[in-house]
Order: structure tokens, then sequence, then C-alpha cells
């Protein structure tokens, strides 16, 4: 088959971020842009407001930007919302409730560990007994999607529970936020995390963290690190309009420009809507070679779907890899420890027919390695 490739030449990422972006985004990167010129101080505001909308947490929250990757963003919320004399219960399946827990241990925060295998959701039942159990318990921080596997968290349940118990919720709403639905009037937080290069189809470098203005404001002295300072990076912004550090200017003005297109394309009904529909062509069509997912379907996010790797001897991943990238279709290794698997994402500018595209390259491979299925194992035990 011929090489698929972008508008701009480039490969299809089927990740879950970065991501393919539109030529439009990308072409909103290539100027120069002086951080205290009017015309960015504006945009910067703009993208920030829109955040905030797009979590309806109007009148009632902000939306702090954070220099870096999603990562910076989530350290500046457990950072900041914690206090030292706090201690959080984390909910963890998967490597970035993991990587919360290796926050808090850096940072000294106390806190809990509740965890359940990467395939399986947090336990409800478990969650109110542990609060239940342990006054000391301040916060809870969940994930949204882990997409160690792809699985869909249930966030608001757990926001029910923790709201029910006097506790705070934290999340990480990283790979689903603008996606999935969590509206701030519904789902109680006092901050999520989630970043520029993701659901909103902008580019790497500007985490950002939606705060109930009042839980931001009972913050301040909390942060461990001057740069993560999210009350500090508020309190400035909304003095000066500007950062308090060189802010990654390109990534603002190109995230303006793919918050134009969100709400062009429907706002969050219509990226749920398309990403669904990749979600299911490809389920469908891995199913129709015989891959087996790892996730049943109403646990699975519509965000990237994990795999189990076929038994058939001939089939060496490496060369799979490499041979959907020479006909530009870039997919992800697996994470799992429950399972040998790969990955393969829905997100990013990516539609139907960029779905079955990538499925004619998945069943041109397994033709090429001599591989008449994808079932694994356990399938065929």
């Amino acid at each position: 088959m011929a090489k698929a490739q972008s508008e701009t030449g480039d490969p299809f990422l089927l990740t879950p971020g970065p991501l393919t972006t539109s030529a439009s985004v990308k072409r909103a990167m290539v100027h120069d842009w002086g951080s205290r010129d009017a015309t960015f101080v504006r945009y910067n505001r703009e993208v920030l407001e829109a955040i905030v909308e797009v979590a309806g947490g109007q009148g009632t929250h902000v939306a702090v930007g954070m220099q870096g990757s999603g990562t910076f963003a989530v350290e500046a919320m457990l950072t900041n919302f914690v206090p030292r004399a706090g201690k959080v219960l984390l909910l963890v399946n998967g490597a970035y409730g993991k990587r919360a827990q290796r926050i808090c241990e850096i940072a000294g925060r106390a806190h809990v560990v509740l965890e359940t295998p990467e395939d399986t959701p947090p336990d409800l039942a478990r969650l109110a007994a542990v609060l239940e159990g342990d006054r000391a318990v301040t916060h809870v921080f969940a994930v949204h999607c882990e997409t160690t596997s792809g699985i869909a968290n249930p966030v608001a349940g757990i926001a029910r529970l923790v709201a029910a118990a006097g506790r705070r919720l934290l999340v990480d709403s990283m790979s689903a936020f603008g996606a999935l639905p969590i509206d701030a009037r519904e789902v109680r937080y006092d901050a999520l995390a989630a970043s520029s290069n993701k659901c909103l189809e902008g580019v790497p470098g500007m985490g950002f963290v939606v705060c109930r203005k009042d839980a931001l404001i009972e913050s301040r002295g909390n942060a461990t690190t001057l740069v993560l300072d999210l009350h500090d990076q508020w309190q400035a912004m909304e003095k000066t309009g500007q950062w308090r550090f060189t802010p990654p200017i390109q990534v603002i003005v190109a995230l303006h420009q793919a918050i134009q297109e969100y709400r062009e394309a429907g706002g969050q009904p219509g990226r749920l809507a398309r990403y669904a529909n990749n979600c299911r062509v490809l389920v469908e069509g891995m199913r129709a070679l015989g891959f087996r997912t790892l996730l049943p379907d109403a646990m699975q996010a519509p965000i990237i779907v994990t795999f189990h790797m076929p038994a058939d001897p001939r089939f060496q991943f490496q060369r799979f890899y490499d041979g959907l990238k020479d006909r530009g279709y870039v997919i992800y290794p697996g994470k799992l420890t429950v399972a040998d698997s790969f990955r393969i994402g829905c997100i990013g500018r990516l539609d139907e027919g960029h779905m079955r595209g990538a499925l004619a390259a998945v069943a041109e491979m397994l033709a090429e390695m001599g591989v008449a299925s994808g079932a694994p194992a356990l399938a065929a035990a």
C-alpha cells in the first residue's frame, strides 16, 4: 500500500499524545511573538478562559497554566493542594497513578495507596471503607482515563463518595479532558490537571490545572517549588496578564487555534463523537483480524486501546511497529504488567478514514509476516 501521510507529510500518530494536529495548528507556530506582546497576552487570556469554559467552571474555577508536560501540572496540583499536614489517598491502576505516588514520596506528602490491577477500575466500596477508617485522609487523587490500559475510571462515582465523606478530590484528566465529560457543575473537585497536547489537539509544552477558586486561595504557601507554585502563578497572571517566567509562546498560540477548531467541531460532544467512532472502527476491525482487546467494551475509553500480543510465533512486534510506521502509522508499545500487549490510539486529528487506513496496514503486515490471525494465546486455548 502507498504510504499514508498528513497534510504536512508527517505520519499519523495513533498514540495518546503527542498526537496528529491540523495543518492550521502547526501554521500558528511559525511566527515569533514577544511574551509581553498585547496580542499574545490576549491569546493567553482567551486560552485560559476557554479551558475553564470546557470544564464547566465559569464563575467558580480558574485555569492556571504551567510550562512543561502534563506531569508538571500533576505535580503542581498535588504539591499545592495537599498541604504539608495533609494526607492523600491515591487510587492507582496504572503508571500514572504510580507516578503520582512517586511525586508524593519526593515531596514528602503523606499518602496511602488503594491499588487495583491495570484492567480493573478502583473499588468504590474499598474507597468508602478507607475514607471511613482513616480520618487523616484529606484528599483523594484519581486518574480519569489511565492510558496504561485505556480504562475509563468512574470519576463521577468517586467524586460523590469523596464529597459525601467530606474530603477533597484531585483529578488527573490528562488524556480525557475535552473529550470525556467531566463538568465541574456536576463533578466536584478542588483541582483537575490536563495538558495542551491531548484531546484539545494542541502541541506539547503547556500543562494546566483547573482549580476551584476558593481552594486555590486556601493553597497559598503549600508549594514545594517556586516554578510549580500555582497560587503565585495565578496571582501574577491576575495582576499583569503575564507568566512569571518565559511562557511556551508558540504552544499557547497553537492551542488558541486548536480551541477555535474544537468549538467549530462541536466542543466536547463533537470531540467525543469522533473519537468514539474512531474507537469503534478500530476495535471492530482488529477483532475481525483476530486480535483481542484487554478491556471489555464497558470499561474502554475511546482514547487508546490495548490489544494482546498475537500467539503466532511469527509475529514480531518490532517488525510490526516498523512496518506500520513505514506505511504512515505510528502506534504505541505496551506498558502493562498484567499482559503482553501493544496500544493503538484513537485521538488527534484522525477520523474513520484514517482508522480504516491503519487497519489495512495492520492486515498487510500480518500477511507479510505470515501471521494468519492476531489471536492471543489465551483466546486460542
